[in-house]
């Protein structure tokens, strides 16, 4: 099945989407680089991280839905589950296939960075954006046999990363307010932000283009981030299987 998804990603041109990806922003980033008055390479660097980071997220997440969506529509799914074959064979056979392809948008996205930044920098910023694309593609799976639909899942998967993205400040926001401070509301909406914050990763401590620019990552912080991206995977695995098994199809 693993095998399967990777041969699928390979014929729908999903490589040259990613090359492409990757060829337009290093273009913009060499364009940031002669705009910038001083220290061209650091801003053509951050430029790059950035967009890069936010790119492979849009298009794994979203090859993920589509792939599922087109086995639905094709009949491919009912084909399979006609088979001799246990549903968690296919759930854990289409996240295999989804996490290589996680482990190899990182590594194809990290390429160009290794003429612009640190080597050891590099490979650290590589393995956090393959632990981070391994939540999106694990929550995308989920997602899709969830709603069954593109558009739900799609949104759903949106909201996910943007809150994840956003859930330290939202916190810091919370924590130091301008007014109101005491109030009942106030300490509501507070303890359900620190309850979404335990389930919710920190994704804006992942990933982070200070770490090309200014000073590589500390490596217990990488064996952090680690952990949290295997039990995010296991949960969103054990979560798709629980929804796939009670369905009837």
């Amino acid at each position: 099945m693993a095998r399967y998804t990777l041969l699928e990603a390979l014929r729908t041109r999903f490589a040259v989407l990613v090359l492409i990806a990757v060829a337009v922003l290093l273009m913009a980033s060499f364009f940031v680089e002669t705009i910038a008055v001083t220290e061209g390479t650091r801003f053509q660097t951050a430029f790059y991280a950035a967009g890069m980071r936010l790119a492979a997220v849009f298009v794994a997440g979203l090859y993920v839905l589509v792939s599922i969506a087109r086995e639905f529509n094709d009949k491919g799914f009912d084909i399979l589950l006609a088979l001799d074959l246990p549903r968690a064979h296919y759930v854990l056979g289409k996240l295999a296939g989804f996490l290589a392809l996680a482990v190899l948008i990182a590594a194809v996205a990290s390429l160009p960075l290794l003429w612009l930044a640190p080597a050891g920098a590099v490979a650290q910023w590589a393995m956090s954006l393959a632990l981070e694309l391994a939540i999106v593609v694990a929550l995308a799976l989920f997602c899709m046999l969830t709603f069954s639909q593109v558009v739900p899942a799609a949104s759903f998967l949106l909201a996910f990363y943007l809150l994840a993205r956003s859930i330290t400040a939202i916190r810091l926001m919370g924590a130091h307010p301008l007014a109101g401070g005491d109030s009942l509301s106030h300490q509501v909406i507070s303890s359900m932000v620190e309850t979404v914050a335990i389930v919710l990763p920190a994704f804006d401590t992942w990933t982070q283009t200070a770490w090309l620019v200014n000073e590589a990552a500390a490596w217990p912080t990488l064996l952090q981030i680690g952990w949290q991206s295997v039990v995010y995977v296991l949960l969103l695995t054990g979560a798709a299987m629980f929804d796939l098994y009670r369905k009837n199809f």
